[in-house]
């Protein structure tokens, strides 16, 4: 017992490595997690009392017990059965895809990530990119909400900046959970978006087992209470224009909804900007006929060192305004009593109807409209022309700067001509006849306002 046995090197090191982890897996780890877990519900208590809709314990669940729980569920297990039988490969094998499509879709919340830095992020991108403005919205209604229901804020698309002005101004609310597709599946953004909530989801996939996994995962986060935010339009919108809803995420929530369930209560939400970031991309994409973009990263990264350069340089300025909505909520339990069970395609129909009721009206695309269909105009005329267009406007927010039309004018003139779609000569404002297709898109976005 007490005699010296001889290692080699090697295997003295073999064995120090393996004690090291067996110590740290038993011991060391253990406490780490506990002491980060410890600190994440101090966080999450200071910040569950300055929200209206405290974060649910759902979303604070580990990722790990989150997708046992997810591929474990009755419904799983019979569509992971019956992908078995229909494709002729092991259960265990049609399990294994299960699971990593849990793992895939199934997000690791941070609140520190999410209120600590998304946050700050979201404000401070809005506030140097835009001039924020709150439109049309019933802050009582949305203070008084049921606070036992689900809320689902439901938007339009047309810029991936409407993640952020959103969570921007649902911060002092709650915690979003978003939908994303696969352009965020990269390191480390992918990381990051997990971190904040927001789950992958694939959006050609056809996969009957793919689509029970993230079906179930939708019905159980609508169940437990999540803050949700969706896009019935499925996509950006290529035009300008509204597009019609796709039932998607909407029809797994319905689909799921049974009486005596926890209620939903949608939120219709309506964006627009003076300038949506990736126009020319979308424009493109909507000439070719695709929804592929081609947006190469070094262009990405060249118009972001552009305008890093242009504020160094004291040269910068903002992008006009960005306007946000909110409108009244729609409830799921009043829309199945009145229709005796969930319809996903009216109830679609209907939130888009409301989404496009408060579209707010902001100076670019007002301008836009006027000047779709003329070649030129008289500066001075702008001004009469701008106030008889918007006679013709059904809106329920009309942002004017300094509430005078002249002024809107000038701010719409500026950025309009800045980018070469107007230009002046001499006392007139001329239309490029190559940039027409950017007016027309800037100009749909409030088309439908009109009487």
């Amino acid at each position: 017992m007490m005699q010296t046995v001889e290692l080699p090197i090697w295997l003295f090191i073999l064995i120090l490595f393996f004690a090291v982890v067996t110590f740290a897996s038993h011991f060391l780890f253990p406490s780490v997690r506990w002491f980060f877990r410890r600190r994440m519900e101090r966080v999450v208590k200071r910040v569950n009392e300055r929200l209206e809709r405290p974060i649910e314990p759902f979303k604070l669940a580990r990722r790990y017990d989150m997708i046992q729980r997810l591929i474990y569920d009755p419904e799983v297990s019979q569509a992971i059965a019956d992908h078995a039988r229909r494709n002729s490969v092991p259960e265990n094998v049609a399990f294994e895809q299960a699971r990593k499509y849990a793992r895939e879709i199934v997000p690791s919340f941070s609140a520190t990530a999410y209120f600590g830095i998304a946050i700050r992020i979201a404000r401070g991108m809005s506030n140097a990119l835009y001039r924020v403005r709150l439109g049309y919205h019933d802050d009582a209604g949305l203070s008084a909400l049921d606070k036992d229901a689900t809320v689902v804020f439901v938007m339009n698309h047309r810029s991936n900046m409407d993640y952020v002005l959103v969570t921007y101004l649902a911060a002092e609310r709650s915690a979003l959970a978003y939908a994303v597709g696969e352009w965020a599946r990269v390191w480390p953004l992918s990381r990051l978006i997990k971190a904040m909530g927001a789950y992958f989801i694939r959006r050609k996939s056809r996969g009957d087992l793919y689509r029970r996994v993230l079906a179930r995962y939708v019905h159980l986060a609508t169940q437990a209470g999540v803050t949700q935010a969706m896009f019935p339009e499925g996509g950006l919108s290529l035009d300008g224009k509204l597009a019609p809803p796709k039932l998607g995420l909407l029809k797994y929530i319905t689909d799921g909804y049974a009486d005596g369930d926890r209620d939903v209560l949608f939120v219709p939400v309506a964006l627009n900007y003076d300038r949506v970031l990736e126009d020319r991309i979308l424009m493109a994409a909507d000439a070719a006929g695709t929804r592929r973009f081609r947006a190469r990263i070094g262009v990405v990264t060249g118009f972001f060192v552009k305008q890093l350069w242009l504020r160094i340089s004291g040269r910068f300025h903002r992008f006009g305004y960005a306007a946000v909505s909110f409108g009244p909520a729609v409830s799921l339990s009043a829309h199945v009593q009145t229709h005796g069970a969930p319809d996903a395609e009216q109830l679609a129909t209907e939130l888009m109807q409301r989404i496009a009721d408060i579209v707010p009206v902001v100076p670019v695309p007002l301008l836009a409209s006027v000047m779709r269909d003329r070649e030129s105009v008289k500066c001075d005329e702008l001004p009469a022309l701008l106030d008889v267009e918007l006679s013709k406007l059904n809106s329920v927010h009309i942002h004017m700067p300094r509430g005078e039309i002249s002024y809107a004018v000038e701010i719409a003139l500026k950025h309009l001509s800045e980018r070469r779609i107007l230009r002046t000569e001499g006392d007139m404002i001329v239309v490029d006849e190559k940039q027409r297709f950017a007016l027309r898109y800037y100009a749909n976005s409030i088309a439908h306002l009109k009487r």
